[in-house]
Order: structure tokens, then C-alpha cells, then sequence
């Protein structure tokens, strides 16, 4: 009998709602020692997934909008620019307006619970990535299969 992903995945998986500011989901990682987490709907259904990944873009890009807006009262003095003493607090305060669903992949990798563990494999080589996430018939997520999870079976000498 083949070992399904149902058989190794883990099904204590912390997620996000679309709606989650980014400054939340930052906090989230850090307190968990999480990279990434399953975004899903109000009904457990996925629509996404957001990593550290999407939360550095992020960054990335609020700061350089910060850098390079004119719109500062005192830029329209002469001899005067930017008030760059500011930066630091309207950067967190623009991060944190932000949600999950405007920097969330939306392209989440997802397999099907009873996916034999070779397949599951497989797909993670396909897609690059360590890790999937399982389904259930109604698109419900139901857990995570990581590439330690994998390696723990093999350890096992399941596969």
C-alpha cells in the first residue's frame, strides 16, 4: 500500500486570512520560526500563499517610494529636501496599511491528499519549491507536505 501525503503531512499549519497586514504576518514569522504560511478564505479554501519572500518585496518597494517621494511639504522650499527624520515611521506605517492579498503569490502549489509520496516529491522538483500544500476535494487546505517531511520518510524507510 502507498504512502499518501495525507501519511506525512503536517496538519497544524498556521495560516493567514487576505486581509492580514503585513506588519501582523511579520510578527507571525518571527514569534513561529515560520518562512511562510497559507493564505485561505473565510471557508479554509486557498488562494494563496505569502513568504518572507513577498514580505521583503514589500519592503522593498515601500522604501523605495519613500526614498524617491517628492511629495514632502518642505521639498517645495528652497535649499530643503525630503524630511528624512521621517522616513523610518511613515515606512512602517505605509508597510502596515499593506495586506497579505496585495503581495501573496497567488499561484499556490497544491496536491491532493491521497497523492502517493513519490508524486508529492516530484512536484516539489517540478516546482521548485519545499514545500506543498494538501487539499481536500473542496480545495479546503487539510495540511502541509515540507521536503523534511519527505527526507523523515525516507529516514523511516517508508518509500
Amino acid at each position: 500500500m502507498p504512502i499518501l501525503a495525507e501519511n506525512v503531512m503536517e496538519t497544524h499549519v498556521l495560516t493567514v486570512s487576505p486581509e492580514t497586514p503585513l506588519g501582523d504576518v511579520q510578527r507571525l514569522f518571527v514569534e513561529e520560526g515560520i518562512h511562510g504560511a497559507p493564505v485561505v478564505d473565510d471557508d479554509g479554501g486557498v488562494v494563496g500563499v505569502v513568504t518572507t519572500a513577498d514580505l521583503l518585496r514589500a519592503s522593498e518597494e515601500e522604501r523605495d517610494t519613500a526614498v524617491v517621494d517628492t511629495d514632502y511639504f518642505r521639498s517645495d522650499l528652497e535649499f530643503s529636501g525630503p524630511d528624512f527624520a521621517s522616513f523610518p515611521e511613515d515606512f512602517q506605517d505605509r508597510l502596515s496599511q499593506r495586506t497579505v492579498s496585495e503581495v501573496m503569490t497567488r499561484e499556490a502549489v497544491t496536491v491532493p491528499r491521497d497523492m502517493p509520496v513519490p508524486r508529492v516529491a516530484a512536484t516539489l522538483l517540478q516546482h521548485r519549491v519545499h514545500r506543498v500544500l494538501v487539499v481536500d476535494d473542496q480545495n479546503a487546505l487539510v495540511g502541509v507536505v515540507s521536503s523534511f517531511d519527505l527526507l523523515a520518510c525516507l529516514e523511516k524507510g517508508g518509500v
